[in-house]
């Protein structure tokens, strides 16, 4: 099987023992080696946290894997390649649309794999599950916040709508709902140059992701 592997450090880790770019670079060639997988490339990022979605390394591999140049993408450890669980899923869910493979060495996780499917699946559910409990539970305070607005005679709002156009919230929601993840569609915004809220220079999967979710509240809460 074809392969990529991915190493990062942020500028805090680079002094650290065991996180250096060469220590991750030969344990993915030797864990590449002993599994009899054909290592293609080890493409790298350095000085950049894993809470970013615009590292130019990582654009690199998920280019290689959307274009078929290899089959999995393999990290010596899963926080190389994401920092949450939420960020996790984002990766599994591309992952599984564009047929490609997740093999992180710490967690013998591994999505080529029956097990690791099985794995992905549950962490994926467990993420579902997180999402729908907090949705509810803002559901409630939105309504009941509507509520009290409305006996008081109060205008009801909320705050994305007045910090990011009408047109550019419908545009997110379209977008997600044709399947694009919050990093295509942050790329996309700005590709067309859409202003970020707030003055920001440019747009986050993160702030994509608070906008998408603030409006599907508001859509269910009304």
């Amino acid at each position: 099987m074809r392969v990529v592997g991915y190493v990062r450090v942020s500028t805090t880790e680079q002094a650290r023992e065991g996180f250096s770019l060469a220590a991750q670079r030969q344990a993915i060639a030797a864990e590449c080696e002993r599994r009899g997988w054909e290592l293609v490339d080890v493409i790298a990022d350095e000085g950049y946290s894993g809470r970013r979605d615009d590292r130019p390394g990582l654009q690199q591999v998920l280019l290689m894997l959307k274009r078929k140049r290899a089959k999995a993408v393999v990290v010596v450890r899963m926080d190389r390649l994401a920092r949450s669980t939420q960020h996790l899923c984002e990766f599994i869910l591309l992952s599984r649309r564009q047929k490609w493979g997740i093999v992180a060495m710490d967690f013998d996780f591994d999505t080529t794999t029956a097990n690791g499917r099985l794995i992905a699946r549950i962490l994926a559910s467990v993420a579902e599950w997180e999402s729908e409990v907090n949705g509810e539970r803002v559901r409630e305070g939105m309504a009941e916040a509507r509520a009290s607005r409305k006996a008081e005679g109060q205008p009801v709002t909320w705050g994305f709508k007045r910090t990011t156009p009408d047109q550019v919230v419908s545009r997110i929601v379209r977008s997600r709902r044709r399947g694009d993840s919050f990093n295509k569609i942050a790329q996309k915004l700005d590709q067309a140059k859409v202003p970020p809220p707030g003055g920001g220079q440019r747009w986050y999967p993160s702030t994509v992701a608070r906008i998408y979710n603030a409006a599907t509240r508001e859509a269910a809460a009304s």
